[in-house]
């Protein structure tokens, strides 16, 4: 019937969880005191009502409910404000008084509902034991659970208040992470790109270099103007691949071979910004680097229902050859999307990479079909 002094005003932002959910109701603390407050003692009122004409409808069964209904009314206000403040002081403190006065509101409510019901069934108003005795059980039981319903209320608004600092708390955890694990592959690939410029202008091949310098500024313009945590289509992320891949084109020319299957129906589906970037460079690093002739690298973004399938594979010498070259090197690539993945779906994605008998190694990622333009990453 109450959840807080009616003198509060503020508002607690509780989202809605789904339509069942009680919490948009509590969004206004002193709407929702007052609707409580007004329901339930309306209810009481009706309840007594219905009780005490049931054998035949007068005045003097009516006015006695009325009246009880006020008073209840009246002083359960009275114990709303006073429990407000007994919930700011120390715990023993509180209880204690709590007790205290929910024993001193009951005998008060009690000796005004005896003092009312005498004064209109008798010639002579007085308080008598009996009539106090008599009301005394009822007047508990109401009172009692009022005040155990505000307490109930109250502790339910307290743990949803602090879920939701949990959950912000663990929001700003994760996107920190999501920005750490997207930052480091900006280092990681500028490394490269520099020191393949800065061998260019060692060998004097300035119109080369300034090309490769060119194409550098407008990825770096492209990935940067996204925030590390966001979404991207995958049109955008293949637009990505691309830029990134005409600067690597510019070091391995003809070694560097590149092809693209795009299913038009997955390409306005979301990912992780530069989740595919690590997987081209490692094919990069592992296949088109250490063959003479190069190699091909495939991107195939397929759809599957409602799930989006891609799939990044090259023909290089796979994984058995690159666990024995001893110029191999763990790096962030996949570890990193294995947690950016797992940050932004949780279980709902698959992550597989094979290395086939003849040669070649392939990674394929499975997440669901997703066109809203939501951050998943930071939910």
């Amino acid at each position: 019937m109450a959840i807080h002094s009616p003198v509060a005003t503020s508002s607690a932002s509780l989202p809605a969880s789904d339509p069942l959910s009680v919490r948009p109701f509590f969004e206004n603390k002193a709407r929702a005191f007052w609707t409580l407050q007004a329901a339930g003692w309306s209810g009481y009122l009706v309840l007594r009502s219905v009780v005490g004409i049931s054998n035949g409808f007068s005045l003097e069964k009516i006015i006695p409910v009325i009246i009880e209904a006020i008073l209840g009314y009246c002083i359960t206000l009275l114990l709303s404000t006073l429990y407000g403040y007994y919930r700011r002081i120390p715990r023993i403190m509180g209880v204690f008084l709590t007790l205290a006065t929910l024993a001193a509101a009951t005998f008060l409510y009690a000796a005004l509902n005896a003092f009312s019901f005498s004064f209109i069934t008798t010639t002579q108003p007085g308080v008598t034991v009996t009539l106090l005795i008599g009301n005394l059980f009822i007047t508990f039981v109401v009172l009692a659970g009022w005040s155990a319903l505000y307490f109930a209320i109250n502790y339910y608004l307290i743990v949803e208040s602090q879920i939701d600092e949990m959950r912000a708390l663990e929001l700003q955890a994760s996107s920190a992470q999501l920005a750490m694990l997207r930052y480091q592959l900006n280092p990681h690939f500028l490394f490269n790109t520099l020191n393949s410029i800065s061998t260019l202008v060692l060998l004097k091949q300035t119109e080369r270099a300034n090309a490769m310098l060119s194409r550098l500024s407008a990825f770096l313009r492209y990935t940067l103007a996204n925030e590390p945590t966001a979404h991207v289509t995958v049109a955008q992320e293949v637009e990505t691949l691309k830029l990134y891949l005409e600067i690597e084109k510019m070091r391995f020319e003809d070694r560097l071979r590149p092809s693209f299957e795009i299913d038009p129906r997955a390409e306005r589906a979301r990912l992780p910004s530069l989740l595919l970037q690590p997987l081209v460079e490692n094919a990069i690093k592992y296949a088109v680097t250490p063959q003479e002739e190069g190699a091909e690298i495939r991107v195939d973004v397929r759809l599957v229902g409602q799930r989006v399938r891609i799939a990044v594979s090259d023909t290089g010498p796979g994984l058995h050859e690159i666990r024995h070259s001893s110029s191999v090197s763990t790096g962030v690539g996949l570890s990193n999307i294995r947690e950016r993945l797992a940050q932004a779906y949780g279980p709902d994605h698959r992550f597989e990479s094979r290395s086939a008998p003849a040669g070649g190694f392939s990674v394929e990622i499975e997440i669901p079909f997703q066109l809203e333009n939501v951050n998943r990453e930071a939910a």
